[in-house]
């Protein structure tokens, strides 16, 4: 790929922007040499401004995602691109959400542009649990743990029962719930189905990944080791 095309696509302007950034010597080699639009040269080479190129397609990342953020790119408000290199936002192809977390929950959020990558994640094959740290408004009454394992609870306007769910009782208000499906609002829903109604909520982990290392509206790239962790039984 020309060099234009593949930082244009990093999300560092127009082609016509990029391109303009050749003939100021903005784009150079590690060693500061001025590079050209034809050059051949590795991706961990390239500099512009002086600062490492950004990575490069297939790109995923875990993001600590705090309450009050928005997963869109266009809904007002904080969004979670804002919490990210603004480039980020215009990369080509999108770095799109594995899934979203609503605004009022907080914790572990993937992205990636690996479209491939994102599809494995989500697919119901793939059953990746999910766990939830919950917070509710009144006293569990006692019957949750077996009604959300039994594999037959129904949601409003659902067609189809939820698959088994494991919830740990952490105190009177306080509960673990592992998931193995996404569905809408579905942690919400199932207490609501429960006649409670849930006042916090924060995701910890997805498959074998955490929030390892990561303060509240940080980030970090995943390489091929924590996408093993991610998958792994």
């Amino acid at each position: 790929m020309k060099l234009v095309k593949l930082i244009a696509n990093l999300g560092y302007g127009s082609r016509k922007q990029v391109q303009w950034l050749f003939r100021e010597g903005r784009v150079t080699d590690a060693d500061g040499e001025v590079l050209y639009a034809d050059d051949q040269v590795a991706h961990e080479a390239i500099r512009v401004d002086g600062e490492p190129l950004d990575p490069p397609v297939g790109l995923t990342i875990a993001l600590s995602k705090p309450r009050g953020v928005t997963c869109s790119t266009k809904d007002k408000g904080r969004l979670v691109y804002d919490l990210l290199p603004p480039r980020f936002r215009d990369r080509d192809p999108v770095l799109s959400t594995v899934g979203r977390l609503d605004r009022d929950t907080s914790g572990l959020l993937l992205l990636t542009d690996d479209g491939l990558l994102l599809h494995r994640i989500i697919s119901p094959k793939a059953r990746l649990p999910k766990v939830y740290e919950v917070e509710l408004a009144e006293d569990l009454r006692g019957d949750e743990v077996a009604l959300f394992s039994s594999g037959t609870l129904m949601l409003e306007s659902e067609k189809t029962p939820l698959l088994p769910a494991e919830l740990e009782v952490l105190g009177p208000r306080n509960a673990r719930l592992v998931l193995h499906e996404g569905r809408y609002h579905q942690v919400r829903r199932m207490f609501a189905a429960a006649g409670n109604h849930v006042q916090a909520l924060h995701r910890s982990r997805v498959g074998g990944l955490g929030l390892e290392g990561l303060e509240e509206g940080q980030w970090r790239q995943l390489g091929a080791a924590d996408l093993e962790t991610l998958f792994a039984p």
